[in-house]
């Protein structure tokens, strides 16, 4: 049980029946009722990944999100209302790492847990390799250290948005659809409704200051999807 989670939720019953599921899949489960409270913990004990419900007392899992961003490296995965988008794409966009609507079977909860945890670096991992750095003009990113600088800048990446800007400097120069995107990411195909990529080229734009009303670094290409720009890097 190295793996270390917290689960956020005020539903006591519910929040035991999940924590005793995750358990016996062998990892190490911790629960926080409160929002508030949440925070502190997620910065102090740096868990692995929080699953963070939105409606908590306190502070809403939004407002959670939004504070611990910034000093948390780990991945957050938010529950949120069946059938809310709105609640979806504001979670993407202040950093959450993917989300699920509630209710959910334990075990697709399991199964999207261990993807998200596959996206991790192991521990001991390599630090450096010329084979996993890719450069165009002032922009590098490393796959071995996860990191990605602009000009002198060190950019700060959620886990979703490093894997996502990786899958699109790797095929530079080329159109990756919706579809093909969520594939490789979350390995679901695109319903037609899910926005969670569209809010992550979001972020990903302006923090690699790319003008959102005539991007040129990640280009739209209307009706087809995504291009990542092999040059206007400098």
């Amino acid at each position: 049980m190295n793996t270390r989670i917290l689960l956020v939720e005020d539903d006591e019953r519910l929040a035991e029946l999940t924590a005793e599921y995750l358990t016996r899949n062998d990892l190490q489960v911790a629960i926080e009722p409160r929002g508030d409270a949440a925070e502190s913990r997620i910065l102090t004990e740096q868990p692995d990944l929080v699953i963070l419900d939105v409606m908590l007392p306190g502070k809403d899992g939004f407002e959670v999100c939004r504070a611990v961003r910034s000093q948390y490296r780990g991945v957050i995965l938010m529950l949120t209302a069946r059938d809310e988008d709105f609640d979806q794409i504001l979670g993407l966009e202040l950093g959450a790492d993917d989300y699920i609507a509630k209710p959910v079977q334990p075990r697709v909860l399991l199964a999207r847990i261990k993807a998200l945890l596959r996206r991790l670096p192991a521990a001991g991992e390599a630090t450096s390799s010329d084979a996993e750095t890719m450069i165009f003009g002032q922009f590098r990113i490393s796959q071995a250290t996860r990191t990605a600088q602009l000009s002198d800048q060190v950019i700060d990446l959620t886990t979703a948005e490093f894997d996502l800007l990786w899958l699109l400097a790797t095929h530079a120069g080329n159109v990756l659809s919706r579809d093909d995107l969520l594939q490789e990411l979350r390995g679901i195909g695109f319903d037609g409704l899910d926005r969670s990529i569209d809010a992550r080229i979001s972020r990903l734009r302006k923090k690699l200051n790319d003008d959102p009303e005539n991007p040129t670094r990640i280009k739209t290409v209307r009706g087809k999807g995504y291009l990542f720009s092999k040059h206007d890097w400098n």
